[in-house]
Parts: C-alpha cells; structure tokens; sequence
C-alpha cells in the first residue's frame, strides 16, 4: 500500500476517535480493470477478527467463493453491492476480494476503508469523501448514520460498567479478596462477578480494566507476553532464572524491571532494533550477551488486542484493622493507542519490561510476566485523549 497523506490519515483518526475501526486496501489500475484485489493480510485479520470472513478456511476454486451484502458509501446514498471473496486455482490461491460496483466508485491507488459492521461489510473513499463534512453535516447521510450508530453501541458498555463501577464506589472500601499486588483487580473482577482466568481477551465485554493504587505511583501494566522462544537463544523462562535468579528464603527469584536507558542490578539491558523490527534483551555477561527476542510487531498486536478500549481506575488503598480495603474511585477512559508511539516509548524508557519468576522449593516454576509496563501519567503518550470519570459522588459545601 502507498504512503497515506496527511489528509487521508486525519480522516482516519476522526473515524478512530469514533470507535469505528477498519482496515484499509488500495485498488490499482490493473484491478479496477480486471475486477479483483489482493485480500492483503491486514484484510484478512480485520474479517476474521470480526467473524465475517476466514480465508484460510476456504477452499480454492469458483465453486468455493463467499459473497456478502455489502454497501458502498457514497456523499448522500447507499450504493448496494456485494463483496466476493475467493481463492482462485492459479497461484496458490492467493486470498482475492471484489466488491461489486467498485469500477465507478474509485479511482487507481484511492485509499479505501473496509468497515464490519452487523454482518456486513461497508467500503468507504478515504481519499474522495469529506469524512468531517459529513459526520458533522446536519443532514443526515449515510457515513454519518453508521458512525453513529457504531460509536452509540461502543459507548453502551462503557456506560453499563461507568454504572456498576459507580455502584460499587458507592458502597465505600471494600476488603481485599487476598493479600497480593494484584488484590486490587482481582477484588474489582469479583465483585463485577468476571470469572478469574489466564485468557488473553479484554475482560468486561471488550472493554480492558486495569486497576491500580492511586497513591503509590506505580506504573501501569499494559499486558503480559512471553518472548519468541524460536528467535531466542534462551528457550525458556526457567533458562533465565536459572542464568540472572537469587535466592529469596527457600525461593530461587528473578523480580526485575528492565529498561532501554540502564543496566539493572541483574546485567539486564532492553534495546530496540527497528531495522530488524525487534526488541532485544542484553545480558552483559560475556558468555551471554542477547538471550531473548520479541517481534515488535507481535507486541503490536498484543497492545491493540488488550487495549482497544480499557478502563484505567484508581483506588485508595485504606487498612483498617490489619486488613487492606479499597476505595474506587476515579476512571481514565481510553481507546485504541497509537502503535507507532509503543517503540519510541520502550527507546525513551517510558516503557518497560518486568520479569515475575520464581521456582518453589518444590521445583515448580511460576511465571507471571514478562509484563510490559508504562509510568505514570505517561498514559497520554500512547493514547488518544482519553476521558475522565469520577466514580465518587459529589459532596456539598
């Protein structure tokens, strides 16, 4: 795909800060003429992330292709059409789509969004389409219409759980359900009644939560992932504690932050390779030197899949009597970050790295991270403009 304008990537933003997500594909000459697109993998991903489409199931041949309802946005009118996805029999069966009427809808190398949206699929002119004209028109118009009726569904679950988490507040501290750094969300969860497990997925009907206390200043986790084994010299965390790990009563620990800007007290260095697209964990033991590797595209993905929309809430951690109580008490809304930024944030050191390993007298290794974590009130550097809730109500004068 060509290089975006600057104009083209402001309409993209607008639709972002909508809750509308998409992908986008760039038709050529020579597909306009002969009627068929390369489904890129970007394409691919976005259908099957949102159940309309799974290339790879699909079979190859004519006899094989799927269509859909499908609607092209136009300034003032929906034009009906139908989405064709396919794997021809000739080379390898490369994932092809087609969107019926797109000849006279686009020009060669227009930028087009592919929107899902109740089982269908809607095609928008990036380049063409005035997207602030129309969505802030007082006539109605069709890309107005959609974006609205996107952006009310998204904001129908924050409001439900803005509601729950307003009424657990009310109810003033509540105790701890444990004795852990991480009572603080399991105790939120329970009483949101969310099922305590090791899944990956947002955790309130696609909205992330994370919960802090407010008054330590900690960083923020953004979310957990092992590096790529296949790419690593090391092979496993036990590896890596057996190799940096002390001794902690009858524990053996690797409890560490690691940064791009300093060694740690470990040896442990991060460095991020942009032209390999990696980040890098350096040991300055000599017979060690790089020992683990993730794809910085891989935690590309993991960013955008924890935190398409996450609530970011605040507590006042209160012992009474021995026991830790908390007070909810303040939501940072936040929505789809800004991939670029996470690499220029690890190399600034605004993010960082935290190893969470032990093995038990037992010989059990638990492992809890790597967690990938960033400062306080560094929020803003990663996301969009976020919103600000206070779940407290207000007391008079």
């Amino acid at each position: 795909m060509r290089q975006l304008t600057a104009l083209e990537i402001s309409r993209i933003k607008l639709l972002t800060e909508k809750s509308v997500e998409l992908c986008l594909i760039e038709p050529t000459a020579t597909g306009l003429l002969k009627s068929i697109m390369d489904a890129t993998g970007s394409v691919r991903t976005y259908l099957k992330r949102n159940n309309i489409h799974d290339f790879e199931l699909q079979r190859q041949g004519q006899e094989n292709k799927v269509q859909l309802v499908s609607f092209l946005i136009d300034s003032n009118k929906l034009i009906t059409s139908v989405a064709s996805l396919y794997r021809p029999n000739t080379k390898k069966g490369d994932p092809r789509i087609w969107f019926k009427g797109l000849g006279a809808y686009s020009n060669a190398n227009d930028i087009l969004g592919i929107i899902a949206f109740e089982g269908k699929l809607y095609v928008l002119n990036i380049t063409q389409l005035d997207f602030s004209k129309l969505i802030e028109s007082k006539t109605s118009n069709p890309l107005q219409d959609l974006v609205n009726e996107i952006n009310n569904i998204a904001n129908e679950v924050a409001d439900e759980l803005l509601l729950l988490l307003s009424r657990i507040a009310a109810r003033g501290p509540v105790p701890a359900m444990l004795k852990a750094d991480t009572a603080i969300g399991r105790t939120l969860e329970t009483l949101l009644g969310i099922d305590i497990n090791s899944s990956k997925k947002p955790d309130y009907k696609g909205i992330e939560l994370k919960s802090y206390r407010d008054k330590r200043g900690n960083r923020k986790n953004l979310f957990a992932q092992v590096p790529d084994w296949s790419l690593s010299k090391f092979k496993s965390s036990a590896e890596i504690l057996n190799t940096f790990g002390y001794e902690r009563g009858k524990d053996l620990k690797l409890y560490c932050t690691v940064s791009t800007l300093v060694r740690n007290s470990q040896g442990l260095k991060l460095k991020v390779d942009n032209e390999i697209k990696q980040l890098i964990e350096n040991s300055d033991k000599a017979n060690v030197g790089d020992f683990v590797v993730w794809g910085l595209e891989m935690l590309h993905k993991r960013l955008l899949e924890k935190h398409n929309e996450t609530f970011w809430i605040a507590a006042d951690s209160i012992i009474i009597e021995g026991k830790e109580y908390f007070q909810y008490k303040n939501v940072e809304y936040t929505k789809k970050p800004i991939v670029s930024q996470f690499d220029i944030l690890l190399e600034q050191g605004i993010i960082t790295l935290d190893h969470l390993i032990k093995r038990k007298d037992t010989g059990t290794i638990v492992e809890k991270g790597p967690i990938f974590k960033i400062k306080p009130n560094a929020l803003n550097l990663l996301f969009p403009p976020s919103k600000n809730f206070s779940l407290l109500p207000k007391r008079g004068i």
